[in-house]
């Protein structure tokens, strides 16, 4: 049991972070000039945190990156390399698998059922708000850009980030209910202590 449990975890590390590449097929640009491109790729990133959990979630994302850093053009617009951990979007890169430990982290904590109240925050606070506060100030240093110039060029990104975690919440959503076993059941493990101490009291 305890080895297809960890032949699962490997499938659905893989499977995600092909899924992270894929979307780099989808063409990037660059609003007004700024030097980080938008991508779709961030929701590959969101997706895998709500979807697999902290640790696999993360594990997906950082593949990935190990798989751009040796040279496969997987990023949005054929770029890879050690190049681009040393570019404007290099912060980005960097938050990525922290964004999918966090959103995975916060998502699973709530357990089964899904919900949506609990996820969207969480997906939105990982994959916005600790995404940006990593990669914006990375991104003002490389690309020589202040700090006020590099949150407003950031604020582009602000519309399609919140749509893409709309939409990651709910194609997690549909993902649980098709594969329940995916989320913890809080419920047996809160109900676990209960049943120990009434035994225990009982035996006493």
């Amino acid at each position: 049991m305890h080895d297809h449990s960890k032949t699962r975890d490997v499938a659905l590390v893989a499977t995600f972070a092909g899924l992270i590449g894929a979307l780099g097929l989808i063409p990037a640009f660059s609003p007004f000039g700024f030097p980080v491109p938008v991508t779709i790729q961030t929701l590959g990133v969101m997706l895998a945190g709500a979807v697999l959990g902290a640790r696999r979630g993360a594990a997906a994302v950082l593949l990935f990156l190990a798989l751009v850093a040796a040279g496969l053009p997987l990023l949005s617009g054929g770029r890879g390399g050690l190049g681009v951990f040393a570019g404007p979007s290099a912060g980005y890169l960097i938050g990525f698998p922290i964004a999918a430990f966090l959103i995975g982290y916060l998502v699973h904590r709530f357990g089964t059922p899904y919900r949506l109240v609990f996820a969207l925050p969480s997906i939105v606070f990982g994959g916005i708000v600790v995404l940006y506060a990593i990669g914006i100030p990375v991104s003002a240093w490389r690309a020589e850009l202040s700090l006020p110039a590099a949150i407003a060029g950031s604020a582009w990104f602000l519309v399609g980030d919140w749509i893409k975690a709309v939409v990651a919440a709910f194609v997690a959503q549909a993902v649980h209910r098709a594969y329940p076993g995916l989320l913890p059941d809080r419920r047996d493990q809160s109900s676990t202590p209960r049943a120990t101490r009434a035994s225990a009291s009982s035996s006493a």
